[in-house]
């Protein structure tokens, strides 16, 4: 089958990251917030979005293409501070259709923040949920950034990615393209 890695970004982490995945499974890779790019050109999609304000950078991208995706495996990629577990599956449930989120296999990457690089707006707002969180930890790297940015994290991704290039096309796709 074939697949395609597409992303959504905003302060790069989250385009490394696909990157990564696509040369590791030699898939081609598109910013969905650049590029036109149809999802039924391919047999399965890897779509790699960043966590911003508690919701999916792609999540506009989704809902536009919901009636294209819908059947197709999909590897859901989230590139954020939280690690994996409820908050961030809820933050998940809130930015996409639950059918959406049924067909797809969710993977965590935790990213990376650096205060210097943020807009204004975004640091004041970390400023400000870093003095509300009740966790010292998640607060402190709120205020002074963090870099979890792992390479050798992909690794599951890619393994998906490979299973899923090995498959043969579903028989209507095959009859199809005949």
């Amino acid at each position: 089958m074939d697949g395609a890695v597409l992303f959504a970004t905003k302060y790069g982490s989250t385009a490394e990251y696909a990157g990564w995945i696509g040369q590791a499974a030699g898939l081609p890779v598109f910013d969905v917030r650049k590029e036109a790019v149809d999802p039924e050109e391919f047999d399965f999609l890897i779509l790699v979005t960043p966590v911003i304000y508690y919701k999916l950078l792609i999540t506009d991208w989704v809902q536009r293409n919901l009636t294209k995706l819908n059947g197709k495996p999909i590897i859901m990629v989230t590139v954020s501070g939280a690690p994996p577990g409820p908050k961030l599956d809820a933050w998940v449930g809130d930015s996409l259709p639950a059918e959406f989120i049924a067909n797809a296999t969710h993977v965590a990457l935790r990213g990376r923040q650096i205060p210097g690089e943020l807009t204004w707006f975004d640091r004041a707002m970390l400023i400000i949920a870093a003095w509300r969180n009740p966790d010292p930890v998640a607060s402190e790297e709120e205020l002074k950034g963090f870099d979890y940015m792992d390479k050798e994290s992909i690794a599951p991704i890619v393994a998906l990615a490979n299973e899923y290039k090995a498959r043969e096309p579903a028989a209507s796709e095959a009859q199809a393209a005949t």
